[in-house]
C-alpha cells in the first residue's frame, strides 16, 4: 500500500452489482484496509424462490470477499455440490434457477432471520461476520425493490429474463418496482458524516441492471453528490463489447452507443471521472467532451493482480481529481 493510499483512502464507498463488481471490490479490499471499504450492493435482482429469500448480488460479493466464490463462474461457492437440485429435478420441480447445497444454507438462514424481523442489512452483516468478511456490505435499501424487464411479450421479473430465458428476448424498457417508496439504507447517513470518506467508485457492473436500481432509490443520487467526494466509474464496455453479461446487448436494444462513450453519457451528471480500457483510448476526447475526466488503463480483470492494479488506478485517479490535478 502506498503512503498516499493509506493516508487519503481511509474509507471508500463503491456501488456494485454481482460478478464484475465483486471482482473489483476484491481488488479494493487488497489495497485498502478491508474494514475501510463499504459496498452499496444492488438488490433489484433479489427474488423469492421455493419460499426462500435469495439475494444474488449480495451473496456474490460476500462469497468473493470471503475467498470462497467459484472462480470460474464468478458466482456460487467453489467446490459446490448439487444434490438438492438433483432431487428437485427428480421430483419434477423447476430447475432453471439453481441453488447449490452449501449456498442453500445462506438462503435458509436469511429467510429465517428476515421472518424473525431482522432487516436485510442486519442479516447480511451477520452472514459476513460468520464468513470473515471485514468490508461493510450494505443492501441499497432494506425495502423490496425488484427489477422488471419489459420485452415484446410483456413484463418479466429480472431472474426470468436473466436466467430462465438467458437474456434471449429483447429489452424494451426497465422498471424498478417498489423503488419510488423504498428508503435509502439508513447506514449511509452515518457514513456521510465521516470526515475520512475519501472517494466513491462505481464498479464495472452493468449500468442498467446493477447500478441503475441503486440510483433509483430516492435520495441515493443526492447522497452521492452531497458527499463532495470524487465519483469515479469503471466502464464495463471494452472495445464495443461487455466484459461479462448482457450490458452491450441491452445498450444496443435501448438505442445507446455500445462503447465507453455510451457509458459516459449514461453516468453524465453523476460521475467526475471514467476509467476506460486501453483498447478504447481513442474515445478519450469524446468522453472529455461530455464533461467527464478520463483515465486510460488496462481494465480487464483476468487475475487477482489485475483486480488490485485496477483498484490502485481508480484510487489514484480519484486522488488527482480531489487535488485538482486532473483536468
Amino acid at each position: 500500500m502506498t503512503a498516499m493510499t493509506s493516508r487519503r483512502w481511509r474509507n471508500v464507498v463503491a456501488l456494485s452489482g454481482g460478478v464484475g463488481g465483486a471482482r473489483f471490490l476484491h481488488g479494493l479490499s487488497r489495497v485498502l484496509e478491508p474494514e475501510s471499504l463499504t459496498a452499496i450492493v444492488n438488490t433489484g435482482d433479489d427474488l423469492e424462490h421455493w419460499g426462500l429469500s435469495v439475494s444474488p448480488d449480495l451473496d456474490t460479493v460476500m462469497y468473493t470477499l470471503a475467498g470462497i466464490a467459484n472462480p470460474k463462474a464468478g458466482w456460487g461457492i467453489v467446490g459446490e455440490t448439487w444434490e438438492f437440485m438433483a432431487q428437485i429435478e427428480r421430483l419434477g420441480g423447476p430447475a432453471w434457477f439453481r441453488l447449490g447445497d452449501r449456498d442453500l444454507a445462506t438462503h435458509v438462514l436469511r429467510t429465517e432471520r428476515l421472518a424473525e424481523g431482522e432487516t436485510l442489512s442486519a442479516v447480511t452483516a451477520g452472514l459476513c461476520r460468520s464468513l470473515g468478511v471485514a468490508a461493510a456490505l450494505l443492501p441499497m435499501s432494506d425495502d423490496l425493490v425488484r427489477t422488471m424487464i419489459r420485452s415484446d411479450g410483456g413484463e418479466l421479473p429480472f431472474q426470468d429474463y436473466f436466467v430462465r430465458l438467458a437474456c434471449a428476448v429483447p429489452v424494451r424498457g426497465i422498471r424498478f418496482e417498489g423503488a419510488k417508496t423504498a428508503r435509502i439504507n439508513p447506514a449511509l447517513a452515518a457514513l456521510g458524516e465521516r470526515p475520512d470518506l475519501g472517494a466513491i467508485i462505481i464498479c464495472p457492473s452493468n449500468p442498467y441492471l446493477s447500478v441503475d436500481p441503486i440510483l433509483a432509490v430516492p435520495g441515493m443520487r443526492e447522497w452521492l453528490r452531497a458527499q463532495g467526494r470524487p465519483i469515479v466509474a469503471v466502464s464495463p464496455i471494452v472495445g464495443g463489447a461487455a466484459i461479462k453479461g448482457p450490458a452491450a446487448k441491452i445498450m444496443a436494444e435501448l438505442g445507446a452507443a455500445v462503447s465507453a462513450v455510451g457509458i459516459a453519457r449514461h453516468y453524465r451528471g453523476l460521475i467526475d471521472g471514467l476509467v476506460i480500457d486501453e483498447a478504447d483510448a481513442g474515445l478519450a476526447n469524446e468522453i472529455v467532451a461530455e464533461g467527464i475526466r478520463v483515465r486510460v488503463s488496462r481494465s480487464v480483470m483476468s487475475s487477482t493482480e489485475d483486480r488490485v492494479a485496477l483498484a490502485r488506478v481508480c484510487l489514484a485517479f480519484a486522488g488527482e481529481i480531489a487535488d485538482g490535478r486532473c483536468r
